[in-house]
């Protein structure tokens, strides 16, 4: 199979060049990687310019934005400035962060659940973190959610969703989306990556906020993103960030922000999660 990889990156010259090197490397060779320089005031470029001239798959894009390292939309944003460099001749389109380092089958591992599951639109392995010595789990969310570092999509399911929203909450609608769509997704907790920068660890400050947001234009509606809300924050292990979700949610109901799911997705959503809830208190 032909894998096509995009990396948004801002700023990761301690972590790119291990990142890439563990791509080139995969025992299935990716076919093209586009490494998007987000507005880096660092030494990314220059690390990724001394790459190309050894794995000639690699390229570069610049693209000018914003110098505040946030989730949502500006990562979306730079990922579909590389996108745009791309031929439509791949069977996998990929959006990765510049700060993992892959296991060596990765690929060749995606690339045989994929062939042996036809409906299969999705898959990834597991972010592990480094803590006291030793890898873990980052254990942020439901261990089936791809996270959003690490997403891998069919071509024909990518079309299907209509590609990825430029909005935070993107790597959760993405999956509901497709399986909308009759698309399927699931994960491999066999691909221990390693997640050299944990998640949010160096987000501006502003970006408290977004999760409520997004769950407000996911169409959850309040009970769901309070639930919700609830459990990030216990996973998180930050209280307050609870608030700081609902606080988001209101702010986005207040100013009446557009949604980015359709109502028929977000009727498909609310029952999706609902099913799940009850399912959960049954097992207990």
């Amino acid at each position: 199979m032909r894998f096509y990889i995009v990396i948004p990156a801002h700023n990761e010259e301690a972590f790119i060049k291990d990142c890439l090197v563990s791509l080139s490397e995969q025992s299935l060779v990716p076919k093209k990687i586009i490494v998007v320089d987000d507005n880096s005031s660092d030494q990314t470029s220059k690390i990724v310019e001394g790459l190309i001239n050894q794995y000639p798959f690699i390229e570069m894009v610049q693209h000018r934005s914003s110098e505040k390292h946030l989730p949502g939309e500006k990562i979306i944003t730079a990922f579909y400035k590389g996108f745009e460099q791309l031929d439509s001749d791949y069977d996998v389109v990929c959006k990765f962060d510049g700060d993992l380092i892959f296991p060596k089958n990765y690929l060749e591992t995606i690339a045989k659940y994929y062939q042996n599951d036809p409906k299969l639109g999705l898959i990834a392995g597991h972010c592990y973190i480094e803590k006291n010595g030793k890898w873990i789990l980052e254990n942020l969310t439901s261990n089936d959610h791809i996270r959003g570092p690490l997403k891998a999509y069919r071509k024909e399911c990518f079309k299907a969703i209509g590609g990825l929203k430029k909005s935070m909450g993107w790597d959760t609608i993405d999956e509901l989306v497709a399986l909308y769509n009759g698309w399927g997704f699931r994960t491999d907790d066999s691909l221990h990556v390693k997640h050299l920068k944990p998640t949010g660890s160096t987000y501006n400050k502003s970006a408290k906020y977004f999760q409520g947001i997004a769950l407000y234009k996911m169409r959850n509606g309040f009970i769901l993103a309070f639930l919700s809300a609830l459990k990030l924050a216990f996973k998180k292990k930050k209280i307050r960030l609870f608030m700081d979700y609902l606080m988001g949610y209101y702010k986005a109901w207040y100013s009446n922000s557009n949604f980015i799911v359709s109502a028929e997705e977000g009727a498909f959503i609310r029952s999706y999660r609902w099913r799940k809830i009850r399912k959960l208190i049954l097992r207990y």
